[in-house]
């Protein structure tokens, strides 16, 4: 069963388009500067436009400001980006670290076919998948999705399915909670990480920190920093084996959720965590 929609969303959608249309007119000679700029730096078109999935499962072109090399996932196919990742060029690292490569989906705001405040859209390919691997997955398909939400200014890119698992937690909760008090409050936030406020000072001064539990191991005991950074690896690893085996042409029923831990368990375990010795008195 599917969470109730907070009623906000009744009435939120054509304001909404209306300040996205402000918004775009007032970005559009922004965004000109940076299409210019990307396509002298580097090969290819300024703007990208990549297929997404947004309410009820409806897919619809997402456009963004291009910060990869062209053709990037023509050899991997479809992969989420990783910390260090060889496909975006200089000049993409910065529009990311300042978010201004999501301007021009104000676009897709005065459209309809997302929001200011919702879950991340995502790609068809991944949606298939983590909605089998992940339950009540589709719950963030309920309302349209948005370019900045509760999960996105507290949690860092997806990287693997636990990362979406976490993420699923605010997506729900704002679903169930969103008002318009909510929602300029995420924008204020968004807007300082946009000019250099990080490292979580906007989301406590806002008062939208939100705690996301540490998974826990099989006897019920929390799992140490350390084993829970290598078990985010592995999983990292087994992710990437799983979705790159998908979008590169294998169907999807060629791994079934036991071959998935089987993939898991082919990665080497996480090393235990060592209890530091006792203090001697003094």
């Amino acid at each position: 069963m599917q969470i109730p929609a907070a009623k906000y969303f009744a009435i939120k959608s054509w304001p909404t388009r209306a300040i996205g249309a402000v918004l775009l007119v007032i970005a559009s000679p922004l965004i000109l500067v940076l299409v210019a700029i990307v396509r002298c730096t580097s090969a290819g078109p300024g703007l990208y436009r990549q297929t997404r999935t947004g309410k009820h499962g409806k897919e619809f072109p997402m456009y963004k400001i291009r910060t990869m090399y062209q053709d990037a996932e023509s050899v991997s196919g479809p992969t989420w980006c990783k910390p260090g990742d060889s496909r975006i060029t200089p000049v993409g690292n910065v529009l990311r670290l300042l978010h201004l490569d999501e301007l021009p989906q104000l676009w897709n705001i005065v459209r309809g076919e997302m929001d200011l405040i919702g879950p991340r859209p995502e790609r068809p390919a991944f949606v298939e998948i983590l909605a089998r691997e992940i339950p009540n997955y589709r719950d963030r398909l309920q309302v349209l999705p948005g370019v900045t939400g509760l999960a996105q200014v507290n949690l860092p890119p997806d990287e693997t399915a636990d990362c979406v698992r976490r993420k699923l937690v605010l997506d729900r909760e704002y679903i169930r909670t969103a008002s318009a008090g909510l929602d300029v409050r995420i924008l204020i936030c968004t807007t300082l990480r946009m000019v250099g406020i990080r490292h979580g000072r906007a989301v406590r001064w806002l008062r939208l920190e939100r705690h996301i539990p540490v998974p826990f191991e099989a006897d019920g005991k929390l799992t140490s920093p350390a084993s829970h950074r290598a078990e985010h690896a592995a999983r990292r690893h087994a992710d990437a084996i799983y979705v790159g085996s998908h979008v590169n042409g294998a169907a999807v029923s060629t791994r079934s959720n036991g071959e998935l831990e089987d993939v898991y368990a082919a990665v080497p375990e996480p090393v235990a965590a060592v209890a530091r010795p006792a203090r001697r008195p003094r």
